[in-house]
């Protein structure tokens, strides 16, 4: 059956899109993701709050389409660690994807299967364009408002996230002196190193 074109309407006002119902991601979906595992413990006790939401625009998972949607991430830190997203491979690990930021201040951290890495910044009319075989994670470096960003790749990529959450993203985005800085993860082993079932 011949698929139809249609408009969708994308509200910057209100970080939307229109007619759909954004798939929330508080703290207690990241667990084990945060460096300072005890800041997140006490801010879990304290609290869950929302870190970002996700409005996708889902379209059937075969080759030839398309999904889009838009991510508002949410202003916050757990110890020196910004709010970041979940992060993944694609599931289809030869897969690019594309991200345009429509607002606040952020970083795209990615990094290879093998290893090899790359910090992107976001800003309002930034495109950063993730290459196949790249894990892809954002993160908001603002103290006070949202990284909100808009996102399309093939529909039949899927999501991996399982190596991300055994170990973390090999670089992390902390707040040193009032900054954003790229440190080393101490949990990240080499592929080499690592001893995956």
């Amino acid at each position: 059956m011949l698929q139809q074109p249609f408009t969708f309407m994308l509200n910057q006002a209100t970080a939307s899109i229109e007619g759909h119902t954004p798939l929330v991601r508080r703290l207690s979906s990241l667990r084990g993701q945060f460096l300072d595992q005890a800041a997140y413990t006490a801010a879990l006790a304290q609290d869950d709050p929302v870190l970002y939401q996700v409005y996708a625009v889902d379209r059937p998972d075969v080759v030839g389409e398309l999904s889009s949607g838009l991510t508002i991430l949410h202003p916050g830190r757990v110890g020196e660690e910004y709010y970041m997203t979940k992060g993944h491979f694609h599931a289809v690990l030869e897969t690019g994807e594309v991200y345009y930021c429509l607002g606040g201040q952020g970083r795209m951290v990615m990094e290879t299967p093998e290893g090899d890495w790359h910090v992107a910044e976001m800003t309002p009319g930034a495109v950063v364009y993730v290459p196949p075989r790249w894990a892809h994670r954002s993160v908001n470096v603002s103290d006070r408002e949202d990284l909100i960003f808009f996102w399309v790749y093939p529909a039949h990529a899927g999501h991996n996230y399982g190596a991300i959450e055994r170990q973390g993203f090999r670089k992390l985005v902390v707040a040193r002196n009032g900054a954003p800085v790229v440190i080393d993860n101490p949990r990240w082993l080499p592929p080499a190193e690592r001893h995956e079932h």
